[in-house]
């Protein structure tokens, strides 16, 4: 599926602000559709409040903006980390007063949104940062916010893009996230058919969503133990620890004292789990 490969240069290097620039410059983009992708078309001309507050992070060309404005939506925000494409869309929507174009990292993007357009961020993101993408998007939606898009369906060889399945997807976004939607996707664009699954997820607002920098753990036996270590604590509802070990999300019902979840590793000294990410 030849339609679907990301870049085709510097592929090795860091997945960084420089690396992706070089992509807009080199116009490398093979995931651009060149038009608003059908899905997320049919999913916003669901939404009736034009003020509707949304935000589309790793936007690229950013169809689905242009076409949210088009529709008459008046509080868009875009966010991409490539100076290059951000400086074009600048000038593209220069006389659109109902657009932010934000250059920035969407790891530090500070805000308050009713909806976030997910369209090829968290496949274009190194896997071992889907935890610290469940834990920011919880973050940035508002009470009962959503999250609308497109994910993989299936894996590749290399990345970006990096695939996923509906199984991973499931253990990931659990309990911090009401799943509406996760279902195989039934029109999508023709490169991508018969390979996504859309979804709509709500934010679960009655939970905490904490992400844990953590040391010591080389191996997933290690890495399983610890998990089930968390999950048996009272009040804890989900774990998940990045594929590189380094950060565990967890979800509670309440917030579990750092003196606590220390306890439960302290059978091996190498292991240390620092304190969350905070807002």
């Amino acid at each position: 599926m030849d339609e679907l490969q990301c870049c085709v240069i510097s592929c090795e290097k860091p997945l960084d602000q420089t690396y992706w620039d070089n992509q807009y410059q080199a116009n490398t983009t093979g995931w651009d559709l060149g038009e608003v992708s059908p899905p997320l078309k049919s999913y916003i001309d669901t939404l009736e409040n034009k003020n509707t507050r949304i935000l589309i992070p790793g936007c690229g060309n950013t169809y689905e903006a242009e076409y949210l404005l088009e529709q008459g939506f008046t509080n868009v925000t875009v966010i991409d980390i490539a100076p290059t494409l951000v400086e074009n869309l600048k000038t593209k929507f220069k006389d659109n007063l109902n657009i932010n174009i934000v250059l920035g990292d969407f790891f530090e993007h500070q805000g308050e949104y009713d909806v976030i357009i997910e369209q090829t961020l968290f496949c274009a993101l190194p896997p071992t940062m889907r935890q610290k993408y469940v834990w920011k998007m919880h973050q940035l939606l508002v009470k009962e916010g959503k999250i609308a898009g497109l994910l993989f369906n299936r894996t590749f060889e290399s990345g970006p893009p990096f695939g996923g399945s509906q199984e991973e997807y499931n253990l990931l976004f659990q309990q911090a996230f009401d799943f509406l939607k996760l279902e195989i996707c039934q029109n999508s664009a023709t490169p991508r058919a018969g390979s996504e699954l859309f979804i709509e997820f709500q934010k679960n607002s009655e939970v905490l969503v904490n992400l844990y920098p953590f040391e010591g753990i080389t191996c997933s036996g290690c890495k399983n133990s610890v998990s089930e270590k968390f999950t048996a604590i009272e009040g804890v509802l989900n774990v998940s620890m990045s594929s590189d070990f380094a950060e565990v999300l967890m979800v509670s019902k309440t917030e579990i004292a750092l003196e606590t979840l220390q306890k439960e590793i302290a059978y091996d000294a190498k292991y240390k789990l620092n304190k969350s990410y905070k807002d």
